[in-house]
């Protein structure tokens, strides 16, 4: 009987790439392969061809070859692209079948780690706070502890007698690489517990209370060791790494552990000075307005920002004054703006209006360079 593609075995596209390709694989490889299926030549087979392909498929000079010449390009032997029995892979397998099974022998891989985003105010981040998340992860199998064995045996693996590790013959190089049966560590399963398949681990939703200390910032993130998922076969857990987003806020804006914030004011206020209640994290601190004040001047509240996270220095809190326009005047309220007008009627402008007068003469000197080119 003649060959199947190899690319139709794995069921992808001839462009596939190196992360599809693998992906495929491994679905393949865990729902034939012998241990899941110790009773199905047929299984065994369909694990064999897969094994086989993908041999050939992610090593890309074999790629190449394959597809220039289909399996032609390896009768005979030629390229190591045919395998022989289990024990007859290449190290493509390794880090595949040691995530599945466990890695070599006498290693266990641990589990992954976990991203959480948990978003927070900014006076629960400048604060601190403590709170409760829940996580969708991996957990120890209750019913074997973690083992993937009904009745908590195993037995000498038969493909490498033990010893975690194979022999492949590969033309004149014999190279040795971890059992792709037991994944290296010499003993297999020999009755898999039915809930969890024989991979100890079972999908769980976990709630886990985490402290954040005060002033954490955006994109800092606080490492849990051993609260990500449970590695395979009882292996360690890998850890949770909750990253923090701080809110849009109404009033502050963080810079480091500097808080900015604006001031609006009137324009009768910033022409005579005022004093004005300013909004902290700690309440309202009044802050004097001096005379003739203009939009855009800033005001340093030293030691009212946020205290570091990494060293415990505080930082200051800046606050920019925007002188505000009134809108929707009473007939007084016009009537004396029209008074104020006339009095910087004339000359009085250039005194009262300092930056106007400057604005206006480099205008004008603008408009003479213009004419005197065109000219």
């Amino acid at each position: 009987m003649s060959k199947r593609d190899y690319y139709e075995v794995l069921g992808v596209e001839r462009t596939v790439t190196e992360v599809e390709l693998k992906k495929s694989f491994r679905r393949l490889a865990m729902k034939y392969h012998p241990d899941r299926c110790p009773d199905d030549p047929a299984a065994q087979d369909k694990f064999k061809e897969a094994k086989e392909a993908y041999e050939v498929l992610s090593d890309a000079q074999k790629r190449s070859m394959y597809d220039q010449y289909g399996h032609d390009a390896f009768e005979g032997g030629m390229g190591g692209g045919r395998a022989g029995g289990f024990g007859d892979v290449g190290d493509i397998f390794g880090d595949i079948f040691g995530d599945i099974f466990g890695g070599g022998r006498g290693r266990q891989r641990r589990g992954s780690d976990l991203r959480y985003i948990m978003e927070l105010d900014l006076e629960e981040a400048v604060f601190g706070t403590e709170q409760k998340i829940e996580i969708p992860t991996q957990v120890n199998c209750h019913h074997c502890n973690g083992t993937g064995s009904a009745d908590g045996k195993t037995v000498t693996c038969k493909t490498c007698n033990g010893h975690g590790r194979v022999r492949m013959q590969n033309g004149i190089f014999s190279i040795q690489q971890a059992c792709p049966q037991c994944g290296g560590a010499g003993k297999v399963i020999e009755k898999p517990c039915k809930p969890c398949h024989g991979e100890g681990r079972l999908e769980e939703r976990r709630t886990l209370s985490v402290r954040i200390p005060e002033g954490v910032d955006n994109g800092d993130r606080i490492r849990l060791t051993g609260q990500g998922e449970a590695g395979p076969a009882g292996a360690p857990a890998g850890d949770l790494y909750v990253e923090v987003h701080v809110r849009e806020h109404k009033i502050f804006q963080r810079e480091g552990n500097d808080l900015h914030c604006e001031l609006p004011i009137r324009f009768s206020q910033a022409a005579l000075g005022a004093e004005l209640p300013v909004p902290t994290l700690d309440g309202e601190v009044p802050i004097t307005i001096p005379p003739e004040t203009q939009t855009g001047q800033q005001f340093r509240l030293r030691g009212r920002g946020v205290k570091s996270v990494r060293n415990g220095r505080t930082g200051d809190l800046i606050c920019r004054v925007v002188v505000e326009t009134p809108v929707r005047l009473t007939k007084q309220q016009r009537e004396l703006f029209e008074q104020l007008e006339t009095t910087f009627a004339g000359g009085a402008a250039e005194k009262h209006m300092p930056r106007a007068k400057t604005w206006v003469d480099g205008v004008k000197q603008f408009w003479s360079r213009v004419t005197s080119q065109v000219s």
